[in-house]
């Protein structure tokens, strides 16, 4: 992909020039702006199943593919949230993991697809689904607040509030646990924590949506008052 990445890290858009028959993957209803001779076919990219374990990934059950005809054209994409996006390339086959939300667009070459995370991710509060991107070309990632990238040495461990993570390469393992003793995790307000061990890269965003979403609700009117 021709990606260009405007506006960022506050209010990040992407905008993907196509070549003529040239394609991109998008995340339904990421769409912000379309130009030049450009077509949309909408699939579940893969079949029923597919489409179904790539929303209890956070994504939706339907993906568009926007190609581009003889003259080419330009597709803008958005995400919901206001913050960063950074462009990630991937060859011979590589797979990254990618929290809920964070994907938006890729080369239709990638394989967007989800993948049990088991009970570190249940025990973390972030669901049990991680989407799983494989293959050679580029995948276009969003956050909440800026991104910030690490490249971890073999060995090498970052511990990240999981509300933080964006994405991370599968050769990166990671497991879950308290911040501290009981008082920190229960008085603290820390929680649980994540160990990711290297080597690979991993992309954190520098604000956390759960955190930002209990923010709102504590400030939100309710019925009584």
């Amino acid at each position: 992909m021709q990606v260009e990445i405007k506006a960022g890290p506050a209010f990040a858009y992407g905008e993907v020039t196509l070549p003529p028959n040239g394609s991109v993957r998008v995340e339904s209803g990421a769409m912000a702006m379309q130009r030049g001779d450009v077509a949309v076919n909408t699939s579940t990219q893969g079949g029923f199943l597919k489409g179904l374990k790539r929303t209890m990934g956070g994504e939706s059950f339907f993906v568009n593919d926007f190609t581009a005809g003889a003259g080419g054209g330009v597709v803008g994409v958005a995400a919901a949230l206001p913050g960063d996006m950074v462009l990630v390339d991937l060859s011979q086959g590589q797979t990254i993991m990618v929290q809920s939300g964070s994907w938006i667009a890729s080369d239709t070459s990638i394989d967007v697809d989800s993948k049990w995370g088991g009970g570190k991710m249940f025990f973390s509060g972030e669901g049990l689904i991680l989407l799983k991107c494989t293959g050679n070309g580029q995948v276009l990632l969003s956050s909440y607040g800026a991104i910030l990238e690490a490249n971890l040495a073999q060995g090498e461990v970052m511990t990240l509030d999981t509300g933080h993570v964006v994405a991370f390469d599968d050769t990166i393992a990671y497991s879950v646990r308290t911040a501290g003793g009981w008082k920190t995790s229960l008085l603290g307000g820390e929680g649980l924590v994540t160990d990711f061990t290297g080597p690979g890269r991993i992309w954190m965003q520098t604000r956390s949506t759960p955190d930002f979403i209990s923010w709102l609700v504590s400030v939100l009117p309710t019925s009584r008052s």
